[in-house]
């Protein structure tokens, strides 16, 4: 990613906006669709199942469900969502659904365009975001009508479409045109701007009502471009603190892509700040010694490139797949499907409770049982020569420490078929309750499993144990916002520690999160997010005096 030298960036004082979405994925999306005036009412037509709910819905049915109490609204409601809010929006627009029902949402949208809050989503690409990335072919998680968000309905914009008669999930090509054209149809392109990339998010501070800015806030260790000269302010730099009178400010930075190899800078001043990056960004790595050398990889899309350029095939040496989740399970299912030859290496038992296969319903994910099957079936069943010393407690063991641990590993090439158990695959192997230990540039990695250690030929490997938010543009990282400040933020381990009902930073006022980095890593979920940062600012302007009349959205 190229930076910007600070010099690049133009003189005169940047707009000032009243909110900045970085991200333009589904979070994103819904987002602006509610900050562009869209609120949610009561359908008087509908009935919820939940009586108590529907109880208090009936209370305030003239008010939006912006305007009302979130914490009221969500007392009492369970989901799988750790974020009350997400609960709530998800039970209204899915009422029941994983008890398998498909009730009719139980809100309708009206438009008012005297509360449109001026805003700009930023994104790498089109609208949809990581949705453009991903391989087209393969089915989603979710059902199809629970990746659609407010106003528009999925199988209206994909020909009403389902595969069978239990199963309505999507592939990723149907979704990102979805979003894509969910933008469209809603009247939301204004409000986005597309090929830009933030590289720095820094807070301002400005003085009393009426005296603008006057300085500009810096930490030691601030990340991101921008760290060097004032331009445009004037005074010392101090220490920004919010006295209620004039509030903090964000100043977003960052360049456009407007050719293959032309960068456009643009800087921007923003009284609100919402990340909603998701959590595609960094691959999680082993640790393991070699993991950097040219045949380890960590996307399946690399996969998918060397079978198009027929650079494996079944007569190749096996892919080695690392991992025990849905990554690792559909780069299975897509070497099977080209008769190469797997092995399958994961630390976790196959009885473990928290493999996501376990949770999954059989006659919706019928390849992800089949993947679990093998795993559980057909796994390897020679045992290494013993080792005399204890089990390496590390990944990053280095080689010739294994060789004084297992002078002679044993070494397997071929057909794995004849250590396995008869399956669908039978060139596949699994591994559990393994490890890898390193990588070696004769193309050979060495396996650490209960007291042994195995060493086999591979043609590459793909190491797909999850991936992390790339936060470099904000100050440490982001660190110091999750819930473990010394940790790295982590949508699985560590999220961003935010006000339930809000979704404002507790450790950052004026910066909101939503999306996998608060732990709603499904699009059914990650809508609350929108829900509760929308309640928020409509109640603060209102409150202010501020609410927006009109306007369109010309700041980059």
């Amino acid at each position: 990613m190229p930076l910007l030298e600070e010099t690049t960036l133009p003189q005169e004082r940047p707009p000032t906006v009243p909110v900045v979405i970085i991200g333009n994925g589904p979070s994103g999306i819904c987002l602006s669709y509610l900050l562009s005036g869209h609120k949610p009412y009561l359908d008087r037509a509908t009935v919820h199942p939940n009586p108590i709910l529907y109880r208090k819905l009936q209370e305030s049915k003239k008010l939006s469900i912006t305007e009302q109490d979130m914490e009221y609204l969500s007392e009492g409601l369970e989901g799988r969502s750790r974020n009350p809010v997400a609960v709530l929006f998800d039970t209204l627009l899915h009422p029941n659904a994983d008890f398998g029902y498909e009730f009719p949402p139980v809100l309708q949208w009206k438009r008012d365009k005297q509360q449109h809050i001026p805003h700009v989503v930023l994104g790498r690409a089109t609208p949809g975001g990581a949705w453009h990335a991903m391989e087209g072919s393969m089915l989603t998680i979710s059902l199809g009508i629970w990746m659609e968000l407010p106003g528009v309905n999925y199988r209206d914009l994909t020909n009403g479409k389902r595969r069978d008669v239990t199963s309505d999930r999507a592939t990723p090509e149907e979704i990102s045109s979805y979003y894509r054209n969910y933008v469209k149809l809603k009247g939301l392109q204004k409000n986005f701007i597309d090929n830009t990339y933030v590289t720095s998010v820094q807070k301002l501070c400005r003085g009393q009502e009426g005296e603008g800015l006057e300085n500009r806030h810096t930490d030691e260790g601030d990340g991101g471009v921008g760290d060097g000269g004032n331009q445009g302010f004037e005074g010392n730099r101090v220490e920004c603190i919010d006295k209620g009178g004039g509030g903090t400010l964000w100043e977003v930075r960052g360049y456009q892509q407007v050719q293959s190899d032309t960068h456009v800078p643009f800087s921007l001043f923003a009284e609100n700040v919402v990340v909603a990056t998701g959590a595609a960004d960094s691959p999680v790595h082993l640790g393991a010694e070699g993991e950097d050398l040219p045949f380890v990889f960590h996307s399946i899309s690399d996969l998918g490139f060397a079978i198009s350029r027929r650079k494996l095939d079944m007569n190749s040496d096996p892919v080695l797949i690392v991992g025990a989740g849905l990554s690792a399970a559909d780069a299975v299912l897509c070497a099977c499907g080209s008769n190469i030859r797997v092995l399958h290496v994961f630390r976790k038992s196959v009885d473990n409770p928290d493999l996501i296969f376990k949770q999954l319903p059989k006659t919706l994910y019928p390849e992800y049982h089949k993947v679990y099957n093998m795993m559980s079936t057909q796994t390897y069943t020679n045992v290494a020569p013993s080792c005399s010393e204890d089990r390496p407690q590390a990944f990053s063991i280095a080689s010739s420490v294994c060789a004084k641990m297992c002078p002679k590993p044993q070494f397997a090439a071929g057909n794995m078929a004849g250590t396995a158990s008869v399956g669908l695959f039978p060139d596949y192997t699994s591994f559990p309750e393994h490890c890898v230990v390193s990588f070696q540039s004769d193309m050979t990695c060495l396996l650490q499993g209960n007291d042994s250690l195995k060493a086999f030929k591979i043609s590459m490997a793909l190491v797909l144990i999850g991936t992390n938010p790339n936060l470099f543009f904000l100050k440490g990282n982001g660190q110091y916002l999750g819930q473990d400040p010394t940790k790295p933020i982590s949508c699985t381990q560590n999220p961003i520690d935010i006000h339930p009902y809000t979704y404002e930073c507790t450790n950052e006022p004026g910066l909101f999160a939503m999306g996998p980095l608060v732990g709603d890593n499904f699009v059914r979920f990650l809508k609350g997010g929108a829900l509760g940062i929308a309640s928020c600012l409509l109640k603060r302007l209102k409150k202010k005096g501020k609410l927006i009349s009109n306007g369109g959205n010309n700041f980059i």
